[in-house]
């Protein structure tokens, strides 16, 4: 349950995964220090872009490089040949007329209207994306929300918010703010939870990993440490497990918790 137990990368390939023209390219993600790799094939060079704009509204990333990603350009088809009518051919022949001049059955027929082109999808969804970043930009520059680990997604016109605030009114505000934003047509605070403390329960991270770290304290246990973050008492199970805790009825004061993600 985001914002423990599910770290930057795999939040970033959440969101990659949510945009129809990424989520079947099977691209990958690594991520250091809120510095973000996306590596793979992708159609074309713009695609390079739309994958920065979604990765920058996730929160904690703070740069995204696309230099691994590989584009090849969909290879043009060479024109027919012209091999005369054939059994298929929406063409006849009118009789004996002069010269032989074949009138095809269509003359006079609107051509049909040319589908857009992949690239003016992309350039649209590229755009679209950007309500999102600036959506993230608005939370994060907010002097109560900006330490409120929030996600910020795309989909469509738009927003959805995703993550943990202190109370209700940091819910509302969060919304109000996405709202306020230029573009916006909707926003969607669905997966956008309250749980009090979530400022102070996800303030010491470890740069590195990006896992909060906690310290066990006199009458802590592993179960009451997975209750606090997860919810869930029986989530003890998965600290034991990340933190090679071989019994999890043992734990000191002092010890150093990892909470993944």
């Amino acid at each position: 349950m985001w914002p423990f137990g599910k770290n930057t990368a795999d939040r970033v390939k959440e969101a990659l995964n949510g945009q129809p023209r990424l989520k079947d390219l099977g691209l990958q993600v690594q991520e250091k220090g809120g510095n973000v790799t996306v590596t793979g094939m992708v159609p074309n060079d713009r695609y390079g872009n739309l994958v920065k704009v979604v990765a920058e509204g996730i929160n904690g990333v703070k740069s995204v490089d696309t230099s691994g990603l590989i584009a090849q350009e969909a290879p043009q088809q060479a024109a027919p040949q012209d091999a005369g009518p054939s059994a298929s051919d929406n063409s006849f022949t009118s009789g004996p007329v002069s010269g032989g001049t074949e009138i095809p059955a269509s003359a006079g027929a609107r051509p049909a209207p040319a589908a857009p082109s992949i690239e003016a999808e992309v350039k649209e969804m590229e755009e679209r994306s950007k309500i999102a970043k600036a959506v993230h930009k608005a939370i994060r520059n907010n002097g109560e929300l900006k330490d409120d680990p929030i996600d910020v997604l795309q989909s469509g016109n738009s927003v959805i918010l995703r993550g943990v605030v202190d109370n209700d009114h940091e819910q509302r505000l969060a919304e109000k703010l996405a709202r306020e934003v230029e573009g916006v047509s909707g926003v969607d605070i669905s997966g956008l939870r309250v749980a009090t403390g979530a400022k102070e329960l996800s303030k010491e991270k470890d740069t590195q990993t990006g896992d909060t770290v906690y310290t066990v304290k006199a009458g802590d246990t592993l179960g009451a440490i997975a209750q606090k973050y997860y919810g869930d008492v029986t989530e003890y199970k998965k600290l034991a497990h990340y933190n090679n805790i071989s019994n999890p009825d043992l734990i000191k004061v002092g010890q150093q918790i990892r909470i993944p993600g």
